[in-house]
């Protein structure tokens, strides 16, 4: 019996969800480096952007990590088990998750949880119609909170958290092994993960990943700021800030920055912010990793290396981690 049914409401409709991101957002911009969390680029438009990054010639983690799948999703299969409950955190347009479900043996449940509810649903809706026997059970919820997870009501169901893209790169080092530890917590003793982790390489190849040619990542980028807009009445002059992709090898990441063209004020809710010329607005990391520092992050957070799976250039790696 399909099911596709919203287990939380939809937050993107309702008013009290635009709390957390007027107040998330007055206290990254009052920041020394102001910020806004890249969970806010996913309202609706911004998911479709991102989708749209995802097919560009210059972004190669989605493709490569395909490729994993698709070379290897019958290992991977195999090494999560049967009866599993499958828990996607940021489950987006669920590409990846297709090749996975399609390899799973009596799969009890796909639970895809994502900040952008009509995104996902619409996803889910379509997985549905692909796989009509699996229970499919939408979450709209940031994951990076307290995550209500449904019971599937199967009492064979072992969950499995699925976390592909390398997401976890979008948060620093100890925030990054904090949300490995809840995850554990969340599938305890039995469980697993399946995450992927875009790796360090040459930043010739790094940084057109996230500043092509065709500017659909600038678009993205700024989305954030068409939102708070739109959503919480800021004014953000559109054009006054600019798209700038930087490399940050010290610390392993790419950085994506809102550049100020111009010295102006702007005003989120009751409280008004000064920028200087050439002044940004941090708006996401996205940390390249070595193997080591993989092994050194999740034997921190508690998780035993069962397999991995790599690309043949080196650039993307999945892995299968059972609570240790």
């Amino acid at each position: 019996m399909k099911s596709t049914t919203l287990t939380k409401g939809d937050r993107a409709r309702n008013p009290s969800a635009r709390a957390p991101f007027l107040d998330d957002l007055i206290a990254g911009l009052g920041r020394t480096q102001k910020e806004i969390s890249c969970k806010y680029f996913y309202d609706e438009h911004g998911s479709d952007l991102f989708d749209q990054i995802c097919d560009l010639d210059e972004y190669y983690p989605t493709r490569t990590e395909l490729s994993i799948l698709r070379d290897h999703a019958p290992e991977m299969a195999h090494e999560l088990g049967e009866d599993i409950a499958l828990i996607e955190l940021g489950s987006g347009s669920s590409l990846k998750t297709r090749l996975l479900l399609a390899a799973l043996r009596t799969p009890r449940a796909y639970i895809p949880v994502d900040i952008s509810a009509e995104h996902m649903v619409r996803s889910a809706g379509s997985l549905a119609d692909t796989f009509p026997g699996l229970r499919i059970m939408p979450v709209a919820a940031d994951f990076t909170e307290n995550l209500p997870i449904p019971h599937t009501g199967d009492p064979r169901a072992r969950r499995v958290v699925y976390f592909p893209g390398s997401t976890i790169g979008n948060f620093q080092p100890r925030a990054a092994r904090r949300l490995l530890r809840r995850i554990a917590e969340m599938v305890g003793p039995g469980g697993g993960l399946l995450i992927g982790f875009d790796l360090d390489k040459d930043p010739a190849v790094l940084i057109p990943a996230y500043n092509d040619r065709l500017g659909v990542t600038a678009e993205f980028n700024r989305n954030v700021l068409i939102r708070a807009n739109r959503e919480l009445g800021a004014d953000f002059d559109l054009d006054a800030f600019e798209h700038r992709a930087v490399h940050v090898p010290e610390h392993e990441r790419i950085e994506m920055h809102l550049v100020s063209l111009k010295p102006q004020a702007v005003t989120v809710g009751p409280a008004t912010f000064d920028f200087a010329e050439g002044e940004t607005i941090l708006t996401e990391y996205s940390h390249k990793y070595s193997l080591e520092h993989i092994r050194a992050m999740t034997d921190d957070a508690g998780w035993s290396l069962g397999r991995q799976w790599l690309d043949p250039l080196g650039y993307f790696a999945v892995q299968h981690l059972t609570v240790a």
